[in-house]
């Protein structure tokens, strides 16, 4: 088959012939059919902090059929369509029979969607629903974190809700914000490039890019902020999500950032401000993710900027470490 392979860290993709995956016990492969490009395969292509291994196939929002089976799979069978939870464990203990692999002591990340086709264990498996769309159901994964994090935030109905960053965790988690009741939803960003999506979204203000002040969060909620997400995962992020949170708010963190954070811890303490991290998402984030976008997928979609073909993925990969226009690209690996 064909796939983009990781050669070394800050190098491009290479798009070369490798052997088709075979299914083992429990097992099946997965024709894939679309696959997102996420942030952080950018960071995991440089920054040895992941320790990706040469060879690799990243790529873990994807979604396709089924076209092979292997021993004593009994969930999914030939042909089914499916959206594929990208983490990996040991399938019996207490974590992994509840749907949470992310927490099994066995847990690791592998991707496959930048391939044509890709091996995963059924349990990985969600079957999707007959409405909703192979190309739609690659936003599932992306849209499962920003699912997860206002989930674990506990957000209050009526709640002010600021979301720092307007990239696809960002939105989806104002997306998910509006639709378990928040009054109102403000997004901060470094420019104004994504605010027509932000509003499309749920978001109810977009603060002025040249204003990022407390007084101007303020002023777009009407009050300090009962949640802040942050959705950047860049060093001062954290500090600006407690300026910008009220006493006793919650900070969410979303953005993943693998160089040194400081704060003040002062500013943390006079508040009484709950830091909230959140990892991940589980088996029943994807059910409920899945079951919005067959419900109403169009909403969603408008993250979806551009989709490219596997030849065309390692300039399109390259083309996202600078500053531009895109937001959610696609690959088809089959295109």
């Amino acid at each position: 088959m064909k796939a983009a392979l990781f050669k070394a860290l800050r190098k491009p993709l290479v798009v070369e012939m490798v052997a088709d995956p075979t299914p083992g016990d429990g097992q099946i492969v997965v024709r894939v059919s679309h696959c997102g490009i996420c942030g952080s395969d950018l960071h995991m292509t440089e920054d040895p902090v992941f320790g990706l291994t040469p060879g690799s196939i990243l790529g873990h929002e994807y979604s396709g059929e089924v076209v092979a089976v292997g021993h004593n799979v009994q969930r999914v069978c030939l042909g089914d369509r499916v959206s594929v939870m990208p983490l990996h464990g040991c399938w019996r203990c207490p974590s992994c029979v509840a749907g949470e692999p992310a927490w099994c002591t066995q847990m690791r990340i592998e991707g496959g969607g930048y391939g044509e086709y890709s091996l995963a264990s059924e349990a990985q498996c969600l079957r999707l629903p007959q409405v909703l769309a192979l190309g739609d159901a690659a936003l599932i994964e992306p849209l499962a974190v920003g699912l997860h994090g206002v989930t674990i935030a506990q957000l209050a109905p009526g709640a002010r809700v600021l979301v720092i960053g307007a990239g696809p965790i960002g939105l989806a988690t104002v997306f998910w914000a509006r639709r378990l009741g928040a009054a109102r939803v403000a997004v901060i960003a470094s420019s104004n490039r994504r605010e027509s999506l932000a509003y499309s979204l749920g978001a109810t203000a977009f603060v002025d890019p040249s204003d990022s002040s407390a007084d101007a969060v303020n002023c777009a909620l009407g009050a300090p902020a009962d949640f802040v997400f942050e959705c950047v995962g860049k060093p001062g992020m954290l500090t600006r999500s407690i300026e910008y949170v009220r006493p006793r708010g919650t900070v969410v963190v979303l953005g993943l950032c693998t160089a040194v954070e400081s704060l003040v811890p002062f500013a943390l303490v006079a508040k009484e401000v709950r830091v909230q991290p959140a990892a991940f998402y589980s088996m029943r984030d994807f059910e409920i993710c899945a079951d919005a976008l067959a419900a109403n997928s169009e909403v969603p979609r408008a993250m979806i900027t551009d989709t490219v073909s596997l030849d065309a993925l390692p300039n399109a990969f390259e083309a996202l470490r600078q500053r531009n226009q895109q937001c959610k690209v696609m690959v088809r690996p089959g295109a």
